[in-house]
């Protein structure tokens, strides 16, 4: 019976998006496609200077995504840097210069790290003009990203991949601001604060006094899930009463996070003008979700270790309204899309279910990653898959009817490389360098040996996948990791980015080869477990020695 639960909250999450798919996938179609601008859109346009009638070379559109993007840096770290002299500062002083460099970047990338409490560190004016901001614009960045590619697929000859800011105004006010004024509501009605209020002192029930923080929840939570964003108004995030209250905003808020990426697919098929190749990629990331969300509630259930079999159950770093169900299934769903929020705290759980997270990073973040990412993440590794396919049978390897040639293998062999060089070098580098090794053990780490090696892979994983979420027994908030973190959400958002759009040009400039008798068809189960297994074989071979220094030999101690 302790099965239960998760079967039917996994059926009920698979009838809502099920019911979802199709409308939301072709509307976010029509989003990307439609000829007609709204008045609105038409006068930003001309406020900023942008022909919306003009397409982009992807050296234009990448040279957009990554101008707009350093702008937003400058903007949060200034915003922060100020926050004293802001309204509704909340008496906070100003975060230090290495702590707003990683918030900035962290926000900015779609990341959502927080090396802070941000009750305790922000005030109303930041958490409004800036972080909210970035929870958007960030999301719709990556949205346009993955349209782009969509395109590159579905043009013949052409020198131009669409307008970034076309798609990035569209993203934004047509598709996440709408959604999240609606989610906002739901979560008010199931109980998510959204005041004004500061900080407000109230009497105990054993006669003390405790200082409560308030806030613009609601809206807040509403865009961080949405927009596969992750950073929680409260240091406990999605695991805090006023940010998650009952069993029913748990499933609301894991709703959320998969709806728009899970839609993506849909979007793909109906851009492509074949829906089949939609369903199938729509296959893949099922079969490596359902399998992941299942092993790691398999490893709670069973609560291996001394504590656990102690207490019965393995609930240390859980809540009880959420129970063990409740709190795998989110996480899950948090590390598999690019959200990184929690409702129970992931170095609380057992060795091997903390493996889990860490590996749903290590994967890609495709199953279905987050808003634009995971599709054109899963994109790439189709890509490779279908090359190996074609070295298997002796062909040139083709995807929907364009040619994998020298150029786009290597775009796409990059592009699976930079993350994993990223997350090694990174915690490498943190044990290597006797200064900084000596920092991190002392400073950072709360639980030395096996688990505190865990706990800084975790922090890189999280870092260089733009995932956001961490072992709780991690203190980031030091120079070294402030910087060195920043720096892997960097190169960990803006590499992938630009060779995506390299490919989506590459793509976009060729003719579409018609297919023959012995072409690769790629909306059948066949391709669906090629790719499938092709994700699972690069991830293994790149991260299973670190994961035998960490959690690995933690789960068989």
């Amino acid at each position: 019976m302790e099965w239960l639960p998760a079967v039917l909250t996994l059926a009920t999450l698979a009838l809502i998006l099920g019911v979802a798919y199709r409308p939301l996938g072709d509307y976010m179609a029509w989003v990307y496609s439609s000829p007609k601008d709204a008045r609105a859109e038409r006068g930003l346009y001309r406020l900023i200077g942008v022909d919306p009638a003009s397409a982009q070379t992807w050296q234009a559109y990448a040279r957009s995504v990554l101008a707009f993007s350093a702008v937003g840096v400058l903007i949060v770290y200034a915003l922060q840097r100020t926050q004293q002299w802001l309204p509704w500062s909340l008496g906070l002083p100003a975060p230090s210069e290495h702590l707003s460099f990683n918030t900035a970047v962290s926000f900015v990338t779609n990341t959502n790290w927080q090396s802070y409490s941000p009750e305790l560190t922000l005030g109303y004016t930041v958490q409004f003009a800036g972080l909210a901001v970035q929870n958007f614009v960030s999301g719709a960045v990556g949205l346009a990203v993955a349209v782009a590619l969509v395109r590159g697929l579905a043009f013949r000859r052409s020198g131009t991949i669409g307008n970034f800011w076309v798609d990035l105004t569209r993203g934004t006010f047509r598709l996440l601001l709408p959604l999240a004024v609606i989610a906002a509501i739901v979560l008010l009605a199931g109980g998510v604060i959204q005041n004004v209020t500061g900080f407000s002192d109230v009497a105990t029930v054993v006669g003390g006094a405790q200082n409560i923080p308030g806030g613009p929840v609601a809206s807040q939570e509403a865009i961080k899930l949405l927009g596969t964003n992750g950073g929680g108004f409260f240091n406990a995030n999605s695991a805090h009463p006023f940010e998650n209250p009952t069993g029913w905003t748990n499933l609301f808020e894991v709703v959320l996070m998969l709806i728009i990426p899970f839609s993506l697919p849909r979007t793909f098929g109906t851009m492509l003008g074949d829906k089949r190749q939609g369903y199938a990629i729509l296959g893949a990331m099922g079969v490596l979700f359902l399998a992941s969300t299942l092993a790691l509630t398999a490893f709670e259930l069973a609560g291996r270790g001394t504590a656990p079999a102690l207490a019965g159950a393995a609930m240390e770093g859980k809540e009880m309204r959420f129970g063990i169900v409740g709190s795998t299934i989110f996480g899950s769903t948090s590390t598999l899309t690019s959200t990184g929020a929690v409702d129970s705290m992931h170095d609380s759980f057992t060795a091997l279910g903390g493996m889990m997270p860490m590996v749903n990073m290590m994967l890609g973040e495709l199953a279905p990653g987050g808003v634009g990412s995971g599709l054109y993440g899963i994109l790439v590794m189709a890509v490779i898959a279908v090359f190996i396919a074609g070295l298997l049978v002796g062909r040139t390897p083709e995807y929907l009817g364009k040619k994998i040639g020298p150029r786009e293998i290597k775009l796409a062999s990059i592009y699976i490389l930079v993350t994993p060089i990223l997350v090694l070098v990174g915690t490498a580098l943190s044990f290597a360098i006797p200064a900084v090794r000596d920092d991190v053990t002392t400073t950072s780490i709360w639980n030395p040996g096996i688990h505190g090696f865990s706990e800084v892979l975790y922090a890189f994983t999280s870092a260089a996948n733009n995932n956001g979420s961490a072992f709780a027994g991690i203190t980031a908030n030091t120079p070294w990791l402030n910087t060195a973190l920043a720096v892997a959400m960097l190169l960990g958002r803006f590499v992938p980015i630009v060779l995506v759009l390299a490919l989506a040009g590459s793509f976009a400039a060729q003719d579409r080869i018609p297919a023959t008798a012995g072409t690769l068809p790629t909306h059948r189960p066949l391709f669906v477990g090629l790719l499938v297994g092709v994700i699972l074989i690069v991830t293994a071979l790149t991260y299973f020695p670190v994961l035998a220094l960490g959690p690995l030999a933690e789960g068989l101690i």
